[in-house]
């Protein structure tokens, strides 16, 4: 990660096009953002764009824009995305869902740095930075004839390659302290830290879902926790199972094996309510419908385990 930040500090003073690659979640919108920050234009627009987001037959109206009547429902004319970004950066998410014939029309772009928008007779202009992003092989799409090789070559001007979460898990405790401390601002609850269990099963995690993945089960357990620290309650069970060197510690075998089994039956008795509390968004009556409890019963479980009915009722189940 030295190295990739390294790189983008270098390409920032320029204007010269970059290709960011790496999985789904590793953080190129992140990087992206950061390059146009380190760099002159820090002031001027950054727009970004999810190429994949945008059907087919609306892409060159939204990237170029369009004269009023250019089209049925072109009722006034429209300044595209490209347009909007003079003088800054242009983002181009997931560049490798483009259609063919959108590819023709950026590669174009690419060129000159002038288009028309549609319905359109004059050159428009523009200075704009190019930063695209892909967790595609362009190659390999360019060899089965779905990316213009021309095309690729254009944006791959500069490469950086972001690495898996799971290749970095040294970075796993910086990233994640971040990560809490930006979600305690709209969060606000009495969260310290992050407890060494959670940190353990976190570096054991293979992180299919990248720092994005991070990022969404930490948001989720800041609302679900109780106390000062994110403890293994406030996770997924699967984030703790087959993790080496885990089950002596979540185990303490100094107990009796009564007192073992009340510890262990509690936490799953807590995450059992924190889900069903989830799943129904904080609403005591369905939840103890579908427990096979009563109202009272369930608002004494509640009360020992320290959930909220509030904390529950923004939340969208996934």
């Amino acid at each position: 990660m030295l190295e990739v930040f390294q790189k983008a500090n270098l390409v920032a003073s320029t204007h010269t096009t970059v290709l960011l690659t790496g999985e789904t979640g590793v953080g190129k919108s992140t990087l992206a953002r950061h390059i146009h920050l380190s760099s002159g234009s820090r002031d001027k627009p950054f727009i970004a764009i999810n190429c994949g987001a945008i059907p087919e037959s609306l892409i060159e109206s939204e990237l170029f824009g369009h004269e009023k009547g250019a089209f049925t429902g072109a009722i006034s004319r429209k300044t595209g995305r490209f347009e909007q970004a003079h003088g800054g950066t242009i983002f181009l998410d997931e560049v490798g869902t483009l259609s063919l014939s959108a590819q023709v029309k950026l590669l174009y772009f690419l060129q000159d740095r002038i288009f028309q928008r549609v319905g359109g007779t004059s050159d428009i202009h523009v200075a704009v930075r190019i930063i695209a992003a892909t967790n595609a092989d362009l190659r390999s799409l360019c060899s089965r004839d779905m990316f213009r090789q021309d095309l690729m070559y254009r944006l791959n001007v500069f490469p950086i390659e972001i690495p898996p979460l799971r290749d970095r898990v040294e970075d796993i405790p910086l990233i994640a302290g971040n990560i809490l401390n930006k979600l305690k601002q709209s969060l606000p609850k009495k969260v310290e830290g992050i407890s060494k269990e959670v940190l353990e099963a976190f570096e054991n995690y293979s992180w299919p879902g990248n720092v994005r993945e991070l990022e969404n089960l930490l948001e989720r357990a800041l609302i679900l926790e109780s106390s000062s620290m994110l403890t293994p309650m406030s996770f997924p069970p699967q984030l703790f199972v087959h993790q080496p060197g885990c089950g002596n510690e979540l185990i303490n075998i100094n107990l009796p094996l009564s007192q073992v089994r009340k510890v262990h039956m509690e936490a799953i008795e807590k995450q059992y309510l924190q889900q069903l509390l989830i799943k129904n968004r904080g609403r005591i009556k369905d939840s103890a419908r579908q427990a096979g409890i009563g109202e009272r019963h369930l608002n004494k479980l509640m009360s020992k385990y320290g959930l909220d009915k509030k904390e529950f009722k923004s939340l969208q189940v996934t």
